[in-house]
């Protein structure tokens, strides 16, 4: 049995429906009771459903948010973050205005959007949180990331335009198709880093972590453990690199990997 699985949200805990389903949950539970840690591990902020979904999985656990820039523990609310430098801030800030792409900021436990864009409000909606336009200088927080919500074409032109100066990985989700969400973090910042903290705060060697995911941004973590697994709606690229591969989010993908990291 694997004594921590790693589980990625969009597309992986959560599927077109929006929120976990029951068979899910049950999975998740079972794997609770055989003593093993599981550990949110999402690009998206640690606050309203997505921070309710960590709690269950483990109440009293570390769980990464903002793809690594923060970790954040259910049982003490104690948070570790990795500060994004301003001048990648600005520099991102100043690409978004320039093309009109909608751009969020995050604190670890927090987020602000100042657009009225209808990809602003829908993606409030996603993550569960009210639409507020709000300006960044009042984020309760200093800023671990931001990200970029874009259709799909515009992701060659937000990596031109942030170059090497920051750690750029896209994600989707199966409920606002056709929609790219583009995270910056610091460089070196990744979900797979996250892991590497929460397997040395809990004394387990990352030849024994499971990481299920199914996007871009999970593919180093997948590719940093030893039980790497690929949903069945994983990109090509995250599939090659997975040991393990298993059922499509709406056929219950991460319930088969649960079950699975019990066997192993």
């Amino acid at each position: 049995m694997l004594p921590l699985v790693c589980i990625d949200v969009d597309g992986t805990l959560v599927g077109p429906s929006g929120s976990p389903t029951a068979e899910v949950w049950a999975a998740a539970d079972a794997a609770v009771r055989r003593g093993q840690h599981l550990a949110l591990t999402t690009a998206r902020g640690a606050f309203g459903p997505t921070y309710d979904y960590a709690q269950r999985l483990d109440p009293a656990g570390w769980h990464i948010f903002h793809a690594g820039a923060a970790l954040v523990h259910t049982g003490t609310g104690d948070v570790k973050e990795h500060q994004l430098p301003q001048h990648v801030v600005d520099r991102a800030a100043a690409a978004a205005d320039t093309h009109g792409w909608v751009f969020e900021y995050y604190a670890a436990t927090d987020y602000t959007v100042n657009s009225t864009d209808p990809l602003a409000v829908e993606h409030a909606e996603l993550v569960g949180t009210p639409y507020v336009q709000r300006t960044p200088d009042t984020l309760d927080g200093a800023v671990v990331r931001v990200q970029f919500v874009v259709p799909h074409r515009e992701v060659g032109a937000i990596r031109s335009a942030m170059g090497d100066a920051a750690c750029v990985t896209e994600a989707h989700s199966p409920v606002m198709q056709g929609i790219s969400f583009v995270s910056v973090t610091a460089n070196g910042i990744t979900k797979a880093t996250a892991i590497a903290d929460i397997a040395e705060a809990l004394g387990i060697d990352m030849g024994h972590i499971m990481m299920v995911g199914d996007g871009d941004n999970d593919i180093e973590a997948v590719r940093a453990v030893g039980h790497g697994t690929a949903m069945g709606n994983a990109v090509a690229e995250l599939k090659d690199v997975a040991r393990h591969h298993v059922g499509h989010v709406v056929d219950n993908g991460l319930a088969d990997a649960l079950e699975l990291s019990a066997r192993l």
